[in-house]
């Protein structure tokens, strides 16, 4: 009997082990989109990051700037849920260095998610503050216009969707004609998006299950997309695209099964 419970424990702590091991393995995925036009006249990259979580991350700045140091994206975008613990907002400031510094001619974009509004009042502000002041625009239902060799591109912040912050009609109202690409945390705001066109829209928010078993069914109350098992990786709807990043960091314990941090560059034909 206290051979067999002895084997268990070795070798629950063995699955225990490699399931934190998992956290350290970051994959770096690079998707391409094609573009509407039958000819691609040009291209627009952009590195994707989406909750880092910092209580729960495994990947030091210093690790993450090595991954990155011969990338050279046209913009960032930064899907939310970096942190919720008020004692964490001074361990964010490392990493948006490693974005700062990278410098993307188009620019950083960041938006907010349900952990980062865990926060509250002046922690809040201090938080969108840090992010500010390294150069990430933070848009909550706002857009920004850049133009891509005469082409207009609107960079459409949507805030998110799970704590009910996200208002379509403002996130809209001030872009232009052109290509619209869309940042937001919780990709199930796609699902009432018939009448607000997009032409790809980044998001994050499931960690890919984080734990699947075979799959992540503790994923079923967070909305329609997870029902339809769209968790992770590019899917469509209404025949646009839309990307779910597995994140960087976790949350609750620091272990993955079934899933594995993720950076992503997409490469979009305009």
């Amino acid at each position: 009997m206290y051979i067999i419970f002895a084997i268990m424990l070795i070798l629950i702590s063995f699955l225990i082990y490699k399931a934190n091991q998992n956290t350290k393995d970051v994959q770096i995925n690079k998707i391409q989109i094609s573009s509407k036009q039958q000819i691609k006249q040009s291209s627009l990259s952009i590195l994707h990051l989406s909750d880092l979580h910092l209580e729960n991350i495994s990947i030091t700045p210093e690790e993450l700037a090595k991954k990155l140091e011969n990338e050279n994206p046209d913009m960032i975008a930064l899907t939310g849920d970096f942190l919720d613990r008020k004692r964490t907002i001074p361990k964010l400031e490392a990493y948006l260095e490693v974005f700062q510094k990278m410098k993307p001619k188009h620019g950083i974009y960041a938006v907010l998610g349900n952990h980062d509004y865990v926060l509250r009042d002046a922690n809040l502000t201090r938080l969108t503050e840090l992010l500010t002041q390294y150069d990430c625009m933070v848009m909550q239902n706002t857009s920004h216009t850049i133009e891509v060799n005469n082409q207009n591109i609107n960079i459409i912040g949507i805030d998110d969707y799970s704590t009910n912050r996200s208002d379509l009609k403002k996130s809209y109202q001030q872009i232009k004609e052109g290509i619209n690409i869309v940042l937001t945390h919780d990709p199930n705001i796609v699902l009432h998006m018939d009448d607000y066109p997009f032409d790809y829209l980044l998001a994050g928010h499931f960690h890919g299950g984080q734990i699947r078993y075979p799959k992540a069914f503790h994923l079923v109350k967070m909305g329609k997309l997870p029902r339809l098992n769209m968790i992770k990786g590019l899917h469509s709807h209404n025949n646009s695209p839309f990307y779910i990043s597995e994140g960087l960091g976790q949350t609750g314990v620091n272990i993955r099964v079934g899933s594995r941090p993720e950076i992503t560059f997409h490469d979009i034909a305009i």
